[in-house]
C-alpha cells in the first residue's frame, strides 16, 4: 500500500517536500521502527525516481529545442528570426530572466547586443561593450566558457562603468556566457542571466553551447548565403554586361560590314549617309572641310530637323569637333570628325532626340571615317586625273600634239568632246595651292582640263562666248574659295592648233586687265574695244566695229535714219550741240533727241573718253568699210 502511495505521487508530478507526508504519518501512528525505515527507503527510493524522470523531462526539453533550431536553420529565411528564436530558447530551457548575444562590430572596434530576450532596460539593449570587457570580454578571448553567480563581486572581470551601470539597472546577478566560435575565430557571445545569484550546472553550460553553436551555424550560413546572393548578382550583371557588349559589338560590326559594302560596290558619300542615319535612328548632315554640305541624310517620312537647317549652329558644333578631334554634343545635336592624320576632311553632324550610347558615338565615328576615307580616295583620284588632264593641256599649249587624231584619243580617255566648242581661260590669283584644288574637281565636273603655270592656272572648257566663260568661271572660283582673281577667256579655239596663240591672247588680256588697274575682273579681247584689236591674235576688225556700233548701224539700215553721220558730226564739233546742229542743217532739240536714241542703243556712258575714243575709232573704221564696199 505504502509503495502505491508513492506511485501515485510520482505519477501527478507531486513536489518532492509531499514525498515526506507518509513518513510523518506512520510516526504519528506510532508505527515499528521496522516500518519506518522501509518508508524511508521507499520514499528516498520515489526521490531519485523523480529526480531521474525530471532530467529526462529536461533532456526531452532540451532536445526538442536543439531539433526545433536545427529545424530552423534547415528553412533559414531571416537570420534575425532564426536567431532571436535561439535566444529565446535559451531563456526559457536554462530558465533565465534574460539571455542575449552580442557581436563584434568591426567598423567601430567593440560590440553591441544583436538579440535580447526579456530585457527591459532601453540602457541594457543599447549597451556597447569595449573588446575585452566584462565577462564577454573574457568569453571572447579565451574562447571557453564563463559563469559568475555574482557578477558585481566576481574580480575575475575587467569592469566598466557603462557595462556595469547597464547590468544594474537591468537588475541581472548571476550570468553565463558562451562563445560562438566559428572555427577558431569567435564570432560572438550567447548569454543566460538571472537576477538573483546562483551558479550554473555543466548540463546548463553544455545546453548553452550547443545552443551557440547553433546561432553560429546561423551567422555562417547567413553570411554565405549573402556571399552566394551578391556573387549570383555580380555574376547576372557581369552577364548582363557581356549580353550588351555582344549586342555592341555586333551591333557595330554590322554597321561596319553595312558601310565596308556600300565602299566595295562603289557607294558615295551620300549612301554612308544614309546608312549611318538609319542604324542611329537620326537625320545626318555631312559636311566637307569648308563647312559645305555635300549630304543630308533624313529618315524616310520624316522632314529635317529644324536644327540641321541652322548654318550658325551646325557650323559652331562641327567647328568645335574638328578643332577638339572627338565627338562634341550641343542639345540634340552630336558632331563627328572625319580625318587623314591631322587635316580634317569632313564632319558629320547627327540630330538625335536621346542621348547616344558609346556603342552609337563609336558608330557615328566610324561612319565620319568611312566618309573621309571616301573623301580621301575622292580626292587622290581628282589629283591624280588633274595630273593627266595637265599634262594634256601643257601638251596643248606647248603644241605637242601634232593632229586631231592623236587629240582624240587622249581626249577620249578624260571624257572630252572634241564635238562641241571650247574656250581656253587664264586665271592669275594669289591662293595658288587653294585655287589648283578647286580647278581640278571644276575641270572635272565640266569635262574639261586644267594645268597650272608658274604664277597662274589655265582651264579648257566647253563653250563658245569667252567672255562668258570668263565671268563664270571668275563667279564660281569667288564663291568656292572666297577670293576674288584676274580671269581671261580666248576662243572658241581650233584644237590643237590654235591652243597655243589662244594661250598666248588669254595672258595678255590678263596683263592688259592690270595695266588698266582691273584687277579681279574677267575680260576677253573683244569686251576691251580697240585695246582689245590690238591684242588680238586675229585682229577681228569686224568683230570690234559690231560690239561698239553694231546697234547704231542697224538702227540706220532698218529705219534709214543718220544716226551714224549725227556721231561723226558730234565729235568733229567738239560735241557741241549748237554746232552739230548747224553743220547738220537741223534744229538744235533735233540733235539732242537723235543723241538721246543713240544712248538708248548704246547705253549710258557712251560719252565716257574711254567709251568715246573707241566709238571715233569704231566710226573712222566703219566709214573705211562702208568705202571698201561701196567701191567694190
Amino acid at each position: 500500500m505504502t509503495r502505491e502511495i508513492f506511485l501515485e505521487m510520482l505519477e501527478r508530478e507531486a513536489p518532492a517536500v509531499e514525498f515526506e507526508a507518509p513518513l510523518l504519518e506512520a510516526r504519528a501512528a506510532g508505527a515499528s521502527a521496522a516500518t519506518l525505515v522501509e518508508l524511508a527507503a521507499t520514499k528516498l527510493a520515489a526521490l531519485r525516481v523523480r529526480a531521474l524522470l525530471e532530467r529526462r523531462a529536461r533532456r526531452e526539453a532540451e532536445l526538442a529545442a536543439l531539433f526545433d533550431t536545427a529545424s530552423d536553420l534547415a528553412g533559414l529565411r531571416d537570420v534575425d528570426a532564426v536567431l532571436q528564436a535561439i535566444v529565446h530558447r535559451a531563456r526559457r530551457l536554462l530558465h533565465a530572466d534574460v539571455a542575449y548575444m552580442t557581436l563584434p562590430d568591426p567598423e567601430r572596434g567593440d560590440t553591441y547586443m544583436r538579440v535580447t530576450d526579456g530585457s527591459g532596460a532601453q540602457a541594457f539593449r543599447a549597451c556597447r561593450l569595449p573588446m575585452g570587457a566584462g565577462l564577454g570580454g573574457l568569453v571572447a578571448q579565451t574562447g571557453m566558457p564563463y559563469s559568475t553567480a555574482d557578477y558585481f563581486a566576481d574580480k575575475r572581470f575587467h569592469h566598466t562603468e557603462g557595462i556595469d551601470s547597464a547590468v544594474r539597472e537591468e537588475g541581472i546577478v548571476a550570468i553565463l556566457g558562451v562563445p560562438m566560435k566559428l572555427g577558431d575565430q569567435v564570432i560572438g557571445v550567447l548569454f543566460a542571466s538571472h537576477r538573483s545569484a546562483r551558479p550554473y550546472a555543466p548540463e546548463e553550460i553544455a545546453l548553452l553551447v550547443s545552443l551557440a553553436a547553433h546561432a553560429t551555424i546561423a551567422l555562417d550560413s547567413a553570411r554565405l548565403l549573402t556571399d552566394t546572393r551578391t556573387a549570383l548578382a555580380e555574376l547576372s550583371a557581369a552577364n548582363a554586361a557581356i549580353r550588351a557588349h555582344y549586342d555592341t559589338v555586333e551591333r557595330a560590326a554590322q554597321a561596319h560590314d553595312r558601310m565596308t559594302d556600300l565602299v566595295v560596290r562603289g557607294g558615295g558619300v551620300e549612301d554612308v549617309a544614309a546608312v549611318a542615319a538609319d542604324i542611329l535612328g537620326g537625320a545626318l548632315l555631312v559636311l566637307d572641310a569648308g563647312g559645305r554640305r555635300i549630304a543630308v541624310a533624313d529618315l524616310p517620312g520624316r522632314d529635317t530637323p529644324e536644327e540641321l537647317g541652322d548654318e550658325r549652329i551646325v557650323g559652331e558644333i562641327a567647328t568645335t569637333a574638328a578643332q577638339l578631334g572627338r565627338t562634341v554634343q550641343r542639345k540634340q545635336l552630336w558632331a563627328a570628325p572625319g580625318g587623314a592624320s591631322s587635316e580634317p576632311l569632313c564632319t558629320l553632324v547627327l540630330h538625335h532626340p536621346a542621348d547616344l550610347s558609346p556603342s552609337d558615338q563609336r558608330i557615328l565615328e566610324r561612319a565620319a571615317l568611312v566618309t573621309a576615307l571616301l573623301l580621301l580616295f575622292r580626292r587622290n583620284i581628282a589629283e591624280v586625273e588633274g595630273r593627266v588632264r595637265g599634262e594634256l593641256l601643257d601638251d596643248l599649249l606647248n603644241g605637242r600634239v601634232p593632229s586631231r587624231d592623236a587629240l582624240h584619243g587622249r581626249a577620249a580617255l578624260l571624257g572630252i568632246d572634241l564635238a562641241q566648242p571650247y574656250v581656253l581661260v587664264v586665271i592669275d590669283h594669289g591662293e595658288q595651292r587653294r585655287t589648283a584644288r578647286w580647278t581640278t574637281g571644276y575641270v572635272m565636273s565640266r569635262h574639261g582640263l586644267a594645268a597650272t603655270r608658274g604664277d597662274h592656272t589655265v582651264l579648257l572648257l566647253p563653250g563658245a562666248d569667252p567672255t562668258a566663260t570668263a565671268r563664270e568661271v571668275a563667279r564660281d572660283l569667288t564663291a568656292a574659295v572666297e577670293t576674288s582673281a584676274t580671269v581671261a577667256g580666248a576662243g572658241p579655239v581650233d584644237l590643237p592648233a590654235a591652243a597655243p596663240a589662244a594661250y598666248r591672247e588669254a595672258r595678255r588680256c590678263v596683263q592688259v586687265l592690270h595695266a588698266l588697274g582691273k584687277q579681279g575682273s574677267a575680260a576677253s579681247v573683244r569686251t576691251l574695244g580697240f585695246v582689245g584689236l590690238l591684242i588680238s591674235q586675229g585682229a577681228d576688225v569686224l568683230s570690234f566695229l559690231d560690239s561698239t556700233l553694231g546697234p547704231v548701224v542697224d538702227y540706220d539700215r532698218r529705219r534709214g535714219a543718220p544716226l551714224i553721220h549725227t556721231l561723226e558730226t558730234y565729235f568733229a564739233t567738239g560735241a557741241s550741240l549748237s554746232n552739230s546742229a548747224k553743220r547738220l542743217h537741223i534744229h538744235v532739240n533735233t540733235v539732242t533727241q537723235r543723241l538721246e536714241r543713240i544712248t538708248g542703243l548704246l547705253g549710258e556712258g557712251w560719252q565716257h573718253p574711254d567709251r568715246a575714243l573707241e566709238i571715233q575709232l569704231a566710226l573712222r573704221l566703219h566709214r573705211v568699210r562702208e568705202s571698201a564696199v561701196f567701191a567694190d
